[in-house]
């Protein structure tokens, strides 16, 4: 839901709209301010989360229907990095490393980029409500996916991915320029997001209802809600590039991610280049949410659910909110996923789905919860 941005408020405190600061964002600390005590509780947090993610993706891998440990896949990935020999046989080998592996580290990265771009969106646009399919992105990258599968466009040559993307591209290109024509503000940026995103959820049920088959809309249903099978190390290895320069990009604004919390009007008061800032921090989260929906489909509620709950741990300083909500975006993926594609073995869920079924309960939980604290 769309929310009208406030003019900059007059008294220090939190704003009306967006995650409210903490302290570190209404006092930036100057050099040797940090406690020591903080460095240590942040480094121990993400200490944790690393070890725990290491461990989410070790168990799951072995979660199926062949019996594999936690020690075979050790084995397996020691191998294939050249730091010992492995000792299953192929079929298990395989089994691990090109199926169950890729897949886990894809959720892993998507979980971590979803959540990541949420972050951002929920500080820069003001609304905690925000989330990375709020520029269109998502209904963009399925009207991509469904003209390259129901109309044959590209002869082949172009791959479902591939018009994800460029459909994606498209969406956010449409979204750019209507912000832009009706005054870039961001109210203007979210409904320009709203309008976009109907736009091509239009054109994808009419494609799909005019042009598919039976089994075509099936297959393009399932990937609508978002889907990690069939994926392989290229996808990981793409995802993971834009994951990681966005999440650069994102830690390198941090600051001034932080001077939003009062709005454009404060945030410029405090040399911040409102409109260069808020291009680059959409342009970035764009693009890696256009390369996770291209690679797994539309997976809601990752990017709007766990960026509360990071808050929860760390405050709303986005030098520690950032790495965090990515360390607990990517656990929870990869366990969302594994519970995706066993819980009714041998059929699949769509990721989506088990997203939005936990996600739901567990926002509501948050809303009332913030509500009570206010």
């Amino acid at each position: 839901m769309p929310r009208t941005e406030p003019a900059a408020d007059t008294e220090l405190g939190a704003p009306r709209n967006g995650p409210a600061p903490d302290a570190e964002v209404l006092s930036p600390p100057s050099a040797g301010t940090v406690s020591g005590a903080r460095i240590l509780r942040d480094g121990l947090l993400w200490s944790a989360g690393i070890a725990l993610l290491l461990l989410s993706v070790a168990v799951a891998v072995t979660i199926g229907p062949a019996r594999i440990s936690v020690p075979d896949v050790w084995s397996v990935v020691a191998s294939h990095l050249g730091l010992g020999e492995g000792r299953l046989t192929p079929i298990r080998d395989g089994i691990i490393w090109n199926l169950r592996m890729p897949r886990t580290l894809l959720a892993a990265v998507c979980g971590a980029g979803l959540a990541v771009c949420g972050t951002v969106m929920q500080s820069l646009l003001r609304n905690p409500l925000a989330d990375p399919f709020v520029l269109g992105v998502s209904s963009g990258a399925s009207t991509g996916a469904v003209v390259v599968v129901v109309l044959g466009v590209g002869g082949g040559a172009v791959s479902i991915s591939g018009g994800a993307f460029v459909g994606a591209l498209c969406s956010f290109a449409l979204v750019l320029l209507l912000s832009h024509t009706l005054g870039g503000s961001t109210d203007r940026v979210v409904l320009s997001g709203v309008a976009a995103m109907q736009l091509f959820s239009a054109l994808t049920s009419f494609v799909v209802m005019t042009a598919a088959d039976a089994e075509q809309t099936r297959g393009v249903l399932f990937w609508l809600l978002g889907s990690l099978s069939g994926v392989g190390w290229g996808d990981v290895w793409t995802c993971s590039a834009v994951l990681a320069v966005t999440l650069l990009i994102c830690l390198g604004h941090a600051r001034t991610l932080d001077a939003f919390a009062f709005g454009q009007d404060a945030a410029a008061a405090l040399g911040v280049h409102v409109a260069r800032t808020r291009i680059v921090l959409l342009c970035a989260t764009a693009l890696l949410t256009a390369a996770l929906v291209s690679s797994a489909g539309a997976i809601g509620f990752v990017g709007l659910v766990l960026p509360h709950a990071a808050r929860a741990l760390t405050g709303s300083g986005h030098r520690r909110l950032l790495p965090v909500t990515a360390l607990a975006g990517a656990v929870f993926l990869v366990w969302v996923d594994t519970l995706a594609r066993t819980v009714l073995d041998p059929q699949e869920v769509p990721v989506g789905v088990v997203t939005s079924l936990i996600g739901v309960p567990v926002f509501v939980l948050i809303l009332h919860r913030t509500r009570r604290s206010a």
